[in-house]
């Protein structure tokens, strides 16, 4: 079996959101975690999530998010394509949530062909249908709006 190196490892960005709560303590909890093929995907997961959060915020906070969801997200994505990291932090009480994205070699494992999840997966618990429509509706709007440069 001839080995081929070129086709094990695969260009990417690895994205994660992390979160510390007074009910967290000290340490910051692992909530969500994500392969992005791009750049530009990285940056719309942190988007899509920033902006889901956004109605929830305070003032100062929202604004801050606001903010980097219609310009500062650019910079990042400039940056991230660089081959830099990214991060996006918002703060609001005693809550401190930070996404980050940088970029990444993955390696090839049969059971991620085509993008489906490993079997295990399944044994997590699923959100409601409905709640799941909605986040997916949300998702294709915000892909699909042409990039305002």
């Amino acid at each position: 079996m001839t080995h081929h190196p070129q086709n094990t490892l695969t260009r990417g960005y690895w994205c994660e959101c992390w979160a510390q709560t007074a009910a967290t303590g000290q340490a910051p909890v692992l909530l969500a975690s994500f392969d992005a093929t791009t750049a530009a995907e990285a940056i719309n997961w942190i988007r899509v999530a920033l902006h889901t959060i956004s109605p929830s915020l305070d003032a100062e906070a929202a604004t801050r998010a606001r903010v980097w969801l219609d310009t500062g997200h650019r910079t990042e994505a400039r940056a991230l394509s660089d081959g830099e990291p990214c991060t996006v932090t918002i703060s609001q009480a005693d809550t401190h949530i930070e996404w980050t994205a940088r970029p990444a070699l993955f390696l090839a494992l049969a059971q991620r062909q085509a993008r489906e999840l490993p079997p295990c997966a399944l044994l997590f618990n699923q959100r409601p249908p409905q709640a799941e429509a909605e986040a997916s509706s949300i998702y294709r709007d915000r892909t699909q709006q042409p990039h305002r440069h």
